[in-house]
């Protein structure tokens, strides 16, 4: 990564910076950190594209709200940069579609109410009608009020009427009961039609009512109870003739304020439809805008110079880009022999710790998404996505070593691979989403998977002969008879069919995958511990090397390598041929502490001299590990311990604009150092002894595999086969359709997250921590792709 300083003219910032955008390859520094964000060269400008987002919003509000789509359309990260006029037209139209578009609404709105208000008051009038018509033809027993009866009855008293919410009708009964003391008669009828509420603008169901009462304050206090309780109150004659003169009114009203309404509706619904298919457009352009301006206040805008000065970090392989992008732009406005535009870029020697970058592509760059999950590599320290790249997936296969489930896997991830460009357009949900960043990881996982299930030679739980066996039964056997084969040859490649359905199998693939789970181990912590020394190598730190590489190694190396070569040693030998019982390497193991010299089963010639040597020397290696380090550091290194910094250029104008900025380098104490290692030596000295008994992961969910695989296809597919007829292909084909989910959900999908997210483990925990350290920035261009969500 390099530092480089930009020289714009004021002129053509904008046209500059909009460029880089496109180009998508600086990271610009803040140079206006002392400065207020209030106080910044651009802050105008974003408010006003702020305002014109939320006048986006606003109107996509309105579509949703009617149910009108948003055409989304793709505008390309390479468009051309908007003119002053366009920009300024954008934002005017934007006030103006605003306007309109709040104008129609709230006239919508207002025309909502008037009309449910006309309609809530027509019901009142049918309901006061029925309920006259009912009590001129009704006898006085029908009316269940005899304590209101006795003040005078329905005759001599006055009534209200009006339209409550149906969940409140309950409550005003009983609350008018106690405080008129049962003075009153009401009656309620329920509205079929749901009404719009104005407080809580919705559509609930309501009832319309009627309440008698003796007297004027009495009524006045009820009305003051309804009101209180969100009821619309309604004036309805007690005269049928006035009240059908009522009817008469409501009715034209009610119908004239409709067709205006959907006149209005229409209106709006057409406004709304037109700007569909052009608001995402102008959004991505605002949005692009935003993001230019921002850019421009992190620059240091000199106003007696009229120069925009910046400052970035930028790929060093592609600074020749970026500065032939903006001596195009220069030579572009320069065309005018009065009028130059020069456009100044230099790199800058610097202390500052660049951003770390590391260049992906779409197959790359989700096991790099991966790592950076776990931390970002410090910069130019060996990048974890590289090995993990074949790693993961084949850590992952040792632990879903099947054929068929591995096909199934890789079909699912081929069809994400081929259909990429459509899917890349849809829009995901996060578990999709996830399925498809990773496309490429579940691709190389079902690879995997494949070719480990062919060596373990599992197709869903089947075992296939691709080649001869190498073992050979007794032609001549009576039931229940234990036999046992006799082996003839060697199987070409990976496990022999023979041992399947064999009694001692499990015991056989336990001990084998067992073993096979260490070596594995073994060998991924080995490479990437000798990730540490091409770090240190890179970074000539040769106390590194001598303190911690060449300890760590031996100690290692001395006691878990031993134990890697003699599984690899007592696979080589025919212990039948010569005769004698395979020594247990893990008794062997823990004798080579507890009993140093002492060796009960011998595994070769000379083995207890060569244990004692290897145990003398992780024992040296412990004190090694633990003081090499400090003590250079006491007796070389009496200030700084990582080196003092360089000088910076003092010619560069920068250095005079934020020169609090540069990075501080702490210093280091022998205590601290001390403190360091020997934490360092402790996790390390465990760790060895943790994380190879952690890839003993592998042979467990191996097992637990191919067991459930075999115990789902017992269960259904093989009882099936059992049942003859026509009854008995209607149940293959049922167990057939009841396998092949169980198999996808729980042993493709379930098993499948389970082994990935372990593998996930071996590779941040066990692997990365040997040479990690991790301590990096990421590297966050400004890019056009990233403003619009392209990537």
């Amino acid at each position: 990564m390099s530092l480089v300083q930009l020289y714009i003219p004021a002129e053509i910032g904008r046209t500059a910076i909009y460029s880089l955008g496109k180009l998508g390859l600086v990271e610009f520094r803040d140079l206006n950190k002392k400065v207020n964000g209030f106080q910044r060269s651009f802050v105008n400008e974003i408010r006003r594209l702020d305002n014109t987002e939320r006048q986006y919003r606003y109107l996509q509000k309105e579509m949703e709200s009617r149910d009108i789509t948003l055409v989304e359309t793709d505008l390309e990260s390479d468009s051309q940069v908007l003119a002053t006029s366009q920009l300024d037209e954008i934002v005017v139209d934007a006030q103006l579609l605003e306007d309109r578009v709040s104008q129609l609404t709230t006239a919508s709105e207002d025309l909502l109410k008037q009309q449910m208000d006309l309609k809530q008051y027509q019901q009142v009038l049918a309901a006061t009608d029925e309920f006259f018509s009912h009590v001129q033809t009704a006898d006085s027993s029908d009316i269940n009020e005899p304590e209101f009866l006795e003040n005078g009855g329905l005759h001599d008293a006055n009534f209200i009427t009006g339209v409550i919410p149906r969940a409140k009708i309950d409550v005003l009964e009983k609350i008018l009961w106690r405080v008129l003391r049962g003075n009153l008669f009401i009656t309620s009828t329920e509205i079929e039609q749901k009404m719009y509420d104005v407080k809580s603008k919705e559509f609930v169901d309501k009832n319309s009512f009627i309440i008698f009462a003796h007297g004027e304050v009495i009524l006045s206090r009820v009305r003051k109870i309804c009101e209180s309780l969100d009821a619309n109150m309604y004036f309805v004659d007690q005269d049928i003739k006035q009240r059908t003169k009522q009817k008469r009114e409501v009715n034209d009203k009610l119908s004239d304020v409709t067709n205006v309404l959907e006149s209005t509706e229409r209106t709006l619904g057409t406004e709304l439809r037109a700007v569909a298919t052009e608001l995402d457009v102008w959004w991505k352009a605002v949005k692009l805008e935003k993001s230019v301006f921002s850019v421009m206040n992190l620059c240091h805008y000199d106003l007696t110079r009229k120069c925009l000065i910046g400052e970035g970090w930028v790929p060093t392989d592609d600074f020749d880009k970026v500065k032939a992008v903006l001596e195009g732009i220069s030579g572009k406005f320069s065309a005018n022999p009065e009028e130059s535009f020069p456009i100044v870029v230099n790199t800058v020697q610097t202390t500052r710790t660049p951003p770390t970058y590391h260049k992906t592509n779409k197959f790359t760059a989700a096991y790099q998404a991966m790592c950076d999950a776990y931390g970002v590599a410090t910069y130019r320290e060996v990048n974890p996505a590289l090995p993990t790249v074949a790693t993961f997936p084949f850590m992952f296969a040792i632990m879903f070593g099947d054929l068929g489930h591995g096909f199934i896997m890789f079909l699912a991830a081929s069809a994400l691979v081929l259909n990429e460009k459509k899917i890349a357009k849809m829009k995901r949900d996060e578990i999709f989403d996830m399925a498809y960043s990773g496309r490429y990881i579940l691709l190389m996982m079902g690879f995997f998977s494949m070719y480990t299930g062919f060596l373990y030679n599992d197709v869903f739980s089947i075992s296939m002969s691709f080649f001869k066996s190498g073992w050979k039964w007794p032609e001549s056997w009576k039931e229940g008879d234990s036999i046992s084969g006799t082996q003839t040859g060697v199987y070409p490649i990976g496990l022999d069919p023979a041992w399947h359905g064999t009694e001692n199998n499990l015991l056989f693939t336990n001990s084998y995958k067992m073993k096979l789970s260490i070596l594995m181990g073994f060998i991924h912590m080995s490479y990437s511990y000798v990730f540490s020394l091409v770090n240190a190598l890179y970074f000539k730190s040769k106390i590194d090397i001598i303190g911690n590489f060449i300890p760590g190694l031996l100690f290692m190396q001395g006691i878990f390598g031993y134990l890697s070569l003699c599984i690899v040693y007592k696979w080589c030998v025919d212990w039948i041929k010569i005769g004698k019982p395979a020594p247990s390497l893990l008794n062997m193991l823990i004798n080579m502490f507890l009993a140093p010299g002492k060796v009960e089963e011998e595994l070769y010639s000379g083995q207890s001299t060569v244990q004692v040597v290897l145990l003398l020397i992780a024992l040296v290696a412990v004190p090694c590990l633990l003081l090499i380090k400090p003590l250079h550091f006491k007796y070389s290194h009496s200030h700084h311990y990582e080196g003092v910094p360089t000088e910076s250029n003092d010619n560069n104008l920068l250095s005079n604009l934020d020169l609090d900025d540069d990075e501080e380098h702490e210093e280091h104490t022998f205590g601290d150092v001390m403190i360091h290692q020997v934490i360092h030596t402790i996790e390390f000295c465990l760790n060895c002894v943790s994380h190879t008994a952690s890839y003993l992961r592998l042979w467990a969910l191996s097992l637990a595999h191919a067991q459930l695989s075999s115990v789902l296809w017992s269960m259904t597919i093989a009882r099936s086969f059992a049942v003859t007829g026509l009854g008995g292909t209607i149940f293959v084909f049922l167990m057939f359709g009841m396998w092949f989910v169980l198999t996808v959900a729980i042993l493709v999908v379930m098993e499948g997250t389970s082994a990935m997210l372990h593998s996930l483990r071996l590779h941040w925990v066990e692997s990365m921590s040997k040479f990690f350290e991790g301590e990096g920035v990421p590297y966050d261009p400004f890019s056009f792709k990233m403003v619009l969500g392209l990537i």
